[in-house]
């Protein structure tokens, strides 16, 4: 790629104008859209996709050792649009001028999967950084993993353009103090620093100062004027080149809206309202009347630079062939980390507990997890500083630190928010798949990023542990009675609540088969019995499936009792007060269940028995479907209560005489 070059200067000039032409013509056209940072950053945007700042090669998107660049403020998104159709990748001036319309390539966020080239699903401030940051954490891991003193086939470097509205949210802190402790010093952030948010000045509601900040936190900070080329160019390279440790911020400051004298350097600048001096603007920007200009030297200049970065790529692909030859063991776990291959009979690689096995489903998963290690190389897991409740640990897997990079388990401390953002960063690269723990009551910690997760189809396993009032002692502050629902609303989430350690190893293994969303665990600290009546074929099967008759009926079938978790046991224990009609369905996943063909679900099911009860230690409201109108919930629709697990189960319904009681007025 090329280096700092001033002879640059005036060709780059030129397609920062024509950039922010891009962006307010896109802008106007749909009246819809945030103007400010795709013009303030139109010099950084030149340097980054057209003066060596990233290495990219347009024909490759997800080419292994590419640079990668994630735009936290994810509201500018004609910023990213605008470069990466300047820069010659496949997003045409068709889906430029199409921008926020309905089923474009150019949505008003950036969505991974939508839009080649784009990183990240970005858009909720601070998320990106929290993303950059995983993104760093797998770049270092494979740097260190498959990297050898012959061939270097990993030496990428991770950027994240983001403003003050991403560096105020708490996420944002979290993974920079992360990032600073582990010295990932490929990790670069451009700080559009325009001291300007979305109602008012920055000093309105700030007053750090950014430099002593990073810094305190273990970074390298230096602040530039970020419409001078040759200071962004310099301060980028340097970056690039300063391997010292220490994650790099660049802190630009720069005119919010710039181009625009009505709304430039003001809160009105963010938005749209400044697209109405279209016309005006390009004639400031000396750009023709046209809209959506790109003249031909600016063409002519990103179809050279694209000729130097295939080089570049082609070089690298050289010794990536050269690396496969001399190392075929690393070469195939690398490649089965890219691909994300999971045996396809990896539930029967997961060891059968000894019938009788009562323990905690967390401490079931504790084993099972280390059986999923041995046979998916590429997963990692972490722990927002509870390996010791959450048992999530991957023994003789190591610690991930500046001195251990190749560990397989991750200390993020207590940082719930940073360690959804950084699990679903990994998960982008898609190097290896991410999982993360915590308690289950902290769940809507990191919230924000599992709905991401969700939205931009990331495989990633959270493991929440503590699942109920179960918890006992600790009382309502740490019982989640409404968790458990709160997960299940989210789009594209699947939620699996086991009953017992086969169960369990079904969980962790459907986890790891699902390709096209995450996956939440959610485990009890309590002891639960093992459910040995049922056949281990059919409770590891039924989870697979979401569902699955616990308790045949042995006479005709008058009533259904549905549970999921530690409430299977009292879902059994009450049929066998209650008669030969009735049957238990054990429904430890919703989603999975659901995705069941019909006639499936109808044998568990049947529609034709309207009389149900559903049994859980939490809110009932995802429950009304499987009920009916007829039917009745055994739940619990409050906050717990502080004293001993099994007193507080007991206090508040969770037993199987209360099961059997309700279930008798349906009968």
């Amino acid at each position: 790629m090329t280096t700092a070059n001033t002879s640059n200067d005036a060709i780059l000039a030129q397609a920062a104008a024509q950039a922010r032409g891009l962006a307010i013509d896109a802008i106007h056209a749909c009246n819809s859209g945030h103007l400010g940072l795709p013009l303030g950053c139109a010099e950084i945007g030149a340097v980054l996709f057209g003066n060596g700042g990233l290495r990219y090669h347009s024909a490759d998107p997800r080419w292994l050792n590419r640079d990668r660049f994630i735009l936290s403020g994810g509201h500018g998104s004609m910023f990213l649009y605008s470069w990466l159709h300047l820069s010659g990748g496949a997003l045409s001036l068709d889906e430029v001028k199409n921008f926020r319309q309905l089923g474009s390539e150019t949505p008003g966020h950036p969505e991974f999967g939508d839009t080649e080239g784009v990183e990240a699903t970005t858009g909720p401030l601070g998320q990106g950084i929290g993303n950059a940051v995983g993104f760093a954490l797998s770049g270092k891991r494979a740097a260190a993993k498959f990297n050898t003193a012959d061939h270097t086939i990993f030496d990428h470097h991770v950027f994240a353009l983001h403003g003050d509205g991403c560096l105020q949210e708490g996420v944002a802190k979290e993974s920079i103090a992360f990032a600073g402790h582990n010295q990932l010093d490929n990790l670069i952030l451009i700080y559009d620093s325009n001291d300007v948010t979305l109602d008012a000045m920055a000093d309105q509601t700030q007053s750090e100062d950014a430099e002593r900040y990073f810094i305190s936190q273990g970074w390298d900070a230096i602040t530039i004027n970020g419409h001078d080329l040759k200071a962004v160019t310099e301060a980028i390279a340097h970056a690039k080149s300063n391997d010292n440790g220490k994650p790099k911020v660049v802190i630009a400051k720069t005119v919010i809206g710039k181009g625009i004298p009505e709304v430039a350097g003001t809160a009105a600048g963010h938005g749209e309202g400044g697209a109405k001096f279209a016309a005006e603007a390009r004639k400031g920007l000396g750009l023709p009347e046209e809209p959506f200009f790109v003249c031909e030297d600016v063409r002519a200049y990103f179809a050279a630079h694209a000729e130097t970065a295939k080089v570049t790529h082609t070089e690298w692909t050289a010794t990536y062939a050269a690396w496969k030859a001399a190392n075929p063991t690393l070469a195939s776990e690398l490649e089965t980390g890219v691909k994300d291959e999971i045996p396809a009979d990896l539930l029967n690689r997961i060891p059968e507990f000894a019938a009788g096995t009562g323990s905690a489903t967390r401490a079931s998963g504790g084993v099972v997890i280390n059986a999923v290690a041995k046979e998916v190389p590429h997963l990692i897991t972490g722990s927002a500083d509870l390996y010791g409740s959450t048992k999530n640990y991957i023994k003789e897997g190591g610690d991930f630190s500046a001195s251990d990079l190749t560990g397989r388990n991750i200390w993020f401390g207590i940082r719930e928010h940073a360690m959804g953002s950084i699990c679903n960063g990994i998960a982008y690269d898609g190097l290896f798949r991410a999982s993360g723990a915590t308690f289950l009551v902290f769940a809507d910690y990191l919230r924000p990023a599992i709905r991401l997760a969700g939205l931009a189809k990331l495989p990633v396993t959270y493991i929440f542990t503590h699942d109920s009032v179960g918890v006992g002692e600790d009382g309502p502050t740490h019982q989640p009675v409404e968790t458990v629902s709160g997960l299940r609303v989210i789009p594209n989430v699947d939620v699996i609540r086991p009953s017992d350690a086969e169960e369990t190893a079904a969980a962790f293994a459907a986890a790891m088969e699902r390709k096209d969303g995450p996956t939440a665990l959610i485990l009890t600290r309590q002891n639960v019995p093992a459910n040995d009546n049922i056949s281990i074929t059919d409770r590891r099967e039924g989870t697979l499936k979401g569902g699955y008759i616990a308790k045949q009926e042995s006479g005709a079938l008058e009533l259904i009792i549905m549970a999921t978790g530690s409430e299977v046991q009292h879902a059994l224990g009450a049929a066998e007060q209650l008669g030969d009609g009735v049957r238990v369905v054990s429904l430890p996943c919703l989603e999975r269940f659901e995705r069941q063909s019909a006639e499936y679900i109808e044998s568990i099911l049947p529609l034709s028995c309207t009389k149900r009860v559903a049994v859980e230690a939490g809110v009932s409201s995802t429950w009304g479907k499987y009920v009916g109108l007829t039917g009745k919930t055994v739940c619990i629709d409050r906050f717990g209560i502080s004293a001993p697990g099994n007193v507080v189960m007991e206090a508040l319904g969770m037993t199987a005489d209360n099961v059997a009681a309700v279930a008798k007025e349906l009968l």
